[in-house]
């Protein structure tokens, strides 16, 4: 059932709702007997302290994020309802520039409150769980946050290096149900959560030697049974993870919801991480998760998109037998805070004012923050065509990541190796929107736009590999090619669920990419092709590549760690590990330099197929950047209903 039919004011009432107070009640809350009780569960997920409907990097008011546009919908759902809990599935402490503001200018002692937890504190959360983005400003900037949240947070498969839990694995909530005759009784839920386990690789600087993971299905068949045994009625997963095909055997699932669901025990799930929605029709494609009833392996669950976009609810019909609870019926749906009206976001909520106030003095100190001018760009950074052509927004980060690594290779044994630097776009494949790209003008630019050029707070880390791994470096990042056929026209190019953050240019090599040819590997590094490539005419310094000599590549602790299990590429292969954020440093190079020149250098093109076209999608302001790829030769293929330009590219 759909968020729109569930607003309806009609579908309500013929469903059975009633009107009490001038307030619509949802039909099972209105029809409910003297032994049944409605339990709306609420969700929301992958905040990254979007409290304010505010794009920093934009400098302007956007409808379609904020926790306080959220929060218009949590009082509407209370209203409807007799019974109602509100959970926060993770990922909330870090992915903006508020959240940087205050890990980096601010910062965060003993008894400061962070905004991001004065704003849900407003909202009176029962409980929350941890996300893998928790852990960026290190353990102890998370614990003097969590401090001051004023409800538990659970996370069962985060560990401290003793095998004690970093925090509670699991809490029950003692609450009163209202039944349909107006008496209370008890119910005892459980609410239990779990994180990748990844974060271990991707925050290995943060966490070794003081945190270590479970895999997630790992943990809960060992902490469901014991959960259950505290004569719970209800079990609730918050499980920071996605949605994904696969083992529940395989520990090292990074989205492992729908193995979670199997797990005897566990009644209802909230899910997160891929910044997606359930139900609709992100996962129509997955067997065992019904995109439509909004159900993992039989059981209600919710993923409620990103940044407060939407809010999940999952309603549960109970019914007592004796002296317990049952679920008699279940329901699944979000209700998104905006619409597209002619291609262009429109607000379905206004902010609630409480929300807003409590964080409103760091939201106007971040706005000074980002306002503040590092340099000049000679040239528009932009990342419209990112995935299609070399791109001034990846060029720009690996020229300043040479620049650093240069310096520091020259006083190591390392300095007489060839140096390379590997950078991918972050805001690009419409993985949140056709407004989600960078556009920077020529002229002055700000800490907002490096932050915009380098969303995350990685660090510079440098690993040691042969010719052929920069090869297998490349055909891993070309993976997010789908292969097309040679003489066929208007062949979609981008491969499903494959994110552009995972898509690594290499600066330092020239290439050609083959999009006719197979993947040499699949989506988690494995050799699926061994006698395929699609890196053509590698070459370094005008010359074929020497695939057995050996060369630096300066990266991210992200990449360099394992993060997109590219292959051969892991915590032995490390030669380096800078103090410096990698957004720092594109900072550091901007003011030496003043003024940059972000001008892609073509180091990267499609190997020609005769008679063959690709179709792509993108932001629809790319239209004022087509003079920037003029060698492409695209045409216009129109627009979507979701607001994306399409282009037609000939290859």
């Amino acid at each position: 059932m759909t968020a729109d039919a569930k607003l309806n004011r009609r579908h309500f009432l013929a469903a059975g709702g009633a009107v009490a107070a001038g307030v619509l009640m949802h039909p099972w809350s209105a029809r409910a007997e003297a032994n049944q009780a409605h339990l709306r569960l609420m969700e929301t997920t992958d905040l990254h302290v979007n409290v304010f409907p505010y794009d920093y990097y934009a400098d302007k008011e956007t409808p379609t994020v904020g926790l306080a546009r959220t929060a218009a919908h949590i009082d509407r759902i209370r209203a409807e309802a007799r019974n109602s809990l509100l959970f926060d599935n993770g990922d909330f402490l870090q992915g903006n520039p508020m959240g940087d503001y205050i890990a980096f200018e601010r910062g965060m002692k003993a008894g400061d409150m962070h905004p991001v937890v004065a704003a849900m504190n407003t909202l009176n959360y029962d409980a929350g769980t941890l996300g893998n983005h928790e852990f960026n400003y290190g353990l102890d900037f998370l614990d003097h946050t969590l401090a001051k949240a004023n409800f538990p947070v659970v996370s069962a498969n985060v560990l401290k290096a003793s095998g004690e839990p970093l925090v509670r694995p699991y809490i029950v909530l003692d609450r009163q149900l209202e039944l349909g005759d107006g008496t209370r009784h008890p119910i005892r839920i459980g609410v239990i959560g779990f994180l990748p386990p990844q974060i271990s690789v991707w925050d290995a600087q943060n966490l070794k030697d003081r945190a270590t993971t479970r895999g997630i299905v790992e943990a809960a068949r060992d902490l469901v049974p014991k959960l259950r045994a505290e004569k719970v009625d209800l079990i609730l997963a918050l499980c920071h993870s996605g949605i994904a095909s696969g083992s529940a055997d395989d520990a090292g699932l990074e989205n492992a919801a729908l193995q979670l669901a199997s797990v005897e025990g566990i009644d209802a799930l909230f899910c997160g991480h891929q910044h997606l929605r359930f139900p609709g029709e992100d996962f129509k494609a997955i067997d065992g998760a019904d995109a439509e009833k909004g159900t993992l392996a039989g059981k209600p669950a919710v993923m409620a998109g990103f940044w407060g976009s939407d809010l999940g609810v999952i309603d549960l019909r109970l019914e007592r037998a004796g002296d317990r609870w049952k679920i008699a019926e279940t329901s699944s749906e979000l209700r998104p805070i905006y619409e597209r009206v002619d291609r262009k976001p429109k607000a379905l909520v206004e902010s609630k004012a409480a929300v807003l106030d409590a964080a409103r003095a760091e939201h106007e100190a971040t706005l000074t923050y980002v306002r503040r001018p590092v340099g000049e760009t000679s040239a528009p950074l932009h990342s419209y065509f990112a995935l299609v052509a070399d791109d001034p927004s990846v060029q720009i980060v690996n020229q300043a990541q040479l620049w650093y690594m240069k310096e520091i290779l020259a006083q190591t044994e390392l300095k007489d190796l060839p140096l390379l630097s590997a950078a991918a776009p972050f805001k690009s494949g419409g993985r949140s929107g056709p407004d989600y790209y960078t556009d920077i003008p020529a002229g002055p630019i700000a800490i907002r736009n490096v932050a915009d050029l380098y969303l995350y707070p990685n660090t510079v880390q440098a690993v040691r590999i042969t010719g052929a791994g920069v090869r297998d470096w490349l055909d891993m990042s070309a993976g997010i090619f789908r292969q097309v056929e040679p003489g066929k026209a208007d062949q979609e190019l981008i491969a499903d669920g494959f994110p552009s953050y995972n898509y690594d240019v290499i600066d330092g090599v020239s290439y050609r990419i083959d999009v006719t040819k197979p993947a040499r590997f699949d989506k988690d590094g494995k050799l699926v092709n061994a006698n395929s490539s699609r890196i053509v005419d590698l070459a370094f310094d005008g010359k074929p590549i020497d695939l057995q000599a050996e060369f630096v590549v300066v990266t991210n602790n992200y990449r360099a760690g394992g993060g997109g299990k590219f292959p051969g590429i892991g915590p032995d292969k490390i030669v380096f590990i800078a103090p410096d954020a990698n957004r720092d440093v594109l900072i550091r190079y901007i003011i030496e330099q003043k003024t940059i020149n972000p001008t892609a250098d073509r180091n990267w093109r499609f190997e020609p197929a005769a008679g063959t076209s690709v179709l792509f999608s993108t932001g629809p302001a790319s239209a004022a950047h087509l003079n920037d790829v003029a060698d492409l030769k695209l045409q216009d293929a129109g627009r979507t209903d979701d607001g994306y330009a399409r282009y037609r590219l000939p290859l």
